[in-house]
């Protein structure tokens, strides 16, 4: 437990700017306050603070960089444990307590284990509501619960994408809890039908931002579901689609608008299902640009100006005729490097406009496009 003059030592650090300019001047000031201790005290403050966005209300945690930086961020952590209301939940790989500390406003019963012991020291300071204990995640000791793991997603220093890197190995997690209720976290790139998952695989965005993805075995999803997109806003909002709800679209030349859909829905494989709902439809059957005549609210949608079959001569002529001098360049489809091309348009023009450019089948087409307020 932390101590009342670690406590008050912290409180004085945190008074100290530590900004770029000051850092320097502030760490000898807190030095001559707490001598060997500074390097802690402020390693704390700093981490802290950079926890304050990501994890909103944890300005007594106590954090390691490494942590902080795979820490699930609040909201998303929080749309999970909705999940898991009135369950018992174990999380296995709980480090600093950030999944713990969102489930036990949820569920039955909370316990959390990890085998670092610094962690769990912090588990046990950040979220006295749960039982924190030292265990190998790969070794199951309660029955009965919800098993939540978090495998780290670093193998020799770099983020991998391998399931079998992970630590603890994904595939070793799924055999130790075989039978068992089961959500996984991992990374959305993780090509689930490879892995062959039998449950449900959850891709979730926050504030449009593709953050992570998540495996519910079959006794957590239900309703027939195998791929789900929910997308999160800072603000509360929520939406999500399913592989439940029909994907059947109509082939139709393109509407007034082109909509770019959240990361969220692309990474699932929820392109046609979310059409569907929303009255639109592809401008290409093999490409994740939808169309339609109004904009679902909360994704991107560009009113479509003009179209020309892409090249860069056509492109740069019709940017001029509308008057072009800044452009936003979207591409999908086709091989174009927006950073390459943006130069080569030579534009002057007085409006901002946005490009799309992509393909319909197999021509490249650029649509000229005012981007909706």
């Amino acid at each position: 437990m932390q101590s009342e003059e670690g406590a008050a030592a912290l409180t004085e650090v945190d008074a100290l700017a530590l900004t770029a300019s000051t850092r320097l001047a502030d760490i000898g000031r807190a030095r001559t306050r707490f001598g060997s201790h500074v390097a802690l005290l402020v390693e704390t403050v700093l981490l802290r603070r950079k926890a304050a966005a990501k994890l909103p209300g944890t300005g007594t945690w106590f954090f390691t960089d490494d942590a902080l930086q795979q820490a699930t961020p609040r909201a998303v952590a929080a749309h999970r444990a909705t999940r898991l209301t009135d369950r018992n939940v174990h999380d296995v790989t709980c480090s600093i307590g950030a999944e713990l500390d969102a489930v036990v406003g949820t569920a039955a019963t909370v316990i959390g284990s990890d085998l670092d012991p610094v962690r769990l020291l912090m588990a046990k300071h950040n979220v006295p509501g749960a039982t924190v204990l030292r265990a190998d995640a790969l070794v199951p000791c309660t029955r009965g619960t919800v098993v939540l793991a978090d495998p780290a997603r670093r193998s020799g220093g770099r983020r991998t994408h391998d399931p079998a890197a992970l630590e603890p190995p994904l595939p070793d997690l799924i055999d130790a809890y075989r039978g068992r209720d089961l959500a996984v976290k991992c990374a959305p790139g993780l090509d689930f039908d490879r892995l062959g998952w039998d449950g449900e695989a959850e891709v979730v965005s926050l504030d449009g931002g593709v953050r992570e993805a998540c495996l519910w075995s079959p006794g957590l999803s239900g309703g027939g579901v195998t791929r789900r997109a929910s997308v999160l806003g800072s603000d509360g909002t929520a939406w999500t689609v399913t592989d439940a709800e029909g994907d059947d679209i109509p082939e139709r030349a393109p509407g007034e608008w082109i909509v770019d859909p959240d990361g969220a829905v692309v990474r699932a494989g929820l392109v046609r299902h979310y059409a569907a709902r929303n009255g639109l439809w592809q401008l290409d059957p093999r490409i994740a640009y939808l169309t339609g005549d109004s904009v679902p609210d909360g994704v991107r949608g560009f009113r479509i100006l003009d179209q020309v079959k892409y090249s860069e001569k056509s492109l740069r002529q019709e940017l001029a005729r509308h008057d072009c001098g800044v452009a936003e360049i979207l591409v999908r489809g086709v091989d174009v490097d927006p950073a390459v091309l943006r130069p080569k348009l030579k534009l002057r023009g007085s409006r901002s406009l946005s490009v799309v450019i992509t393909r319909i089948g197999r021509s490249g087409v650029a649509f000229i496009c005012a981007a909706r307020p």
